[in-house]
């Protein structure tokens, strides 16, 4: 059975404002495996960002492929794309974007609930993820009443909780204190371990980026090892 996760063949993105087009990826190819722990990394506006989209099938290339399990997004409605997006991936992002009316164990239950688990099922299997990430005395909490840590924990219990294949992070920590970033960064490296998850970051912080097995730079639409 393959490693090969996600796969991009040639892919480009460009943007166009009238006359005027922005080529913001570039010929790029790009493999993901089981278990990889991968950095990206460059100056904002580099289409970092972009490229995370285009890989989990939250937009579309100007041109090229991204194959994830060998299955073209490109060729999917957008009905089974979030279907394929709910079983195989998970998103961490810069801000957490909890439901504010719901709980740290129903925000994490959703993305299960969505995918046709039952409720019950799909709480006993939030706590459990939300115990393994140090939240067993938050559950009922609202994000309101949590730290901006504790909010961020909840949100890589939601990344996590339906056992995808890779999980992408858009400067995950980038809205945390130097001292909370570090113990995010070190759960994710953990839990990355433990579910043999690919992990895959866009950070500024290079000291984190070094600690990822591959470091990965966008500079002028490609992507360059660093």
């Amino acid at each position: 059975m393959s490693n090969v996760i996600i796969n991009c063949q040639n892919l480009k993105k460009s943007y166009h404002d009238g006359n005027l087009s922005v080529d913001v990826l570039s010929n790029i190819d790009f493999t993901i495996n089981k278990g990889d722990k991968i950095a990206i990394v460059g100056p904002s506006g580099s289409g970092k960002s972009t490229l995370l989209h285009l890989l989990g099938g939250l937009d579309k290339p100007s041109a090229g492929h991204v194959f994830l399990q060998n299955v073209d997004w490109q060729i999917l409605s957008e009905k089974k794309r979030c279907i394929l997006r709910n079983k195989q991936l998970g998103f961490i992002y810069q801000f957490h974007h909890l439901l504010p009316e719901f709980s740290a164990l129903e925000n994490t239950a959703m993305p299960l609930v969505l995918g046709g688990v039952s409720v019950n099922d799909a709480l006993l299997q939030a706590e459990d993820i939300l115990n393994k990430v140090g939240l067993a005395s938050r559950i009922e909490h609202k994000p309101a009443q949590l730290s901006g840590g504790e909010r961020q924990r909840v949100a890589i219990a939601r990344a996590l909780v339906h056992k995808p294949q890779c999980v992408f992070a858009d400067e995950p920590t980038g809205n945390l204190d130097s001292a909370t970033a570090a113990n995010i960064f070190e759960l994710m490296l953990t839990l990355n371990e433990q579910f043999n998850t690919a992990l895959v970051i866009v950070t500024h912080d290079q000291q984190l980026a070094a600690r990822m097995d591959q470091v990965l730079a966008l500079k002028e639409g490609q992507l360059l090892s660093e």
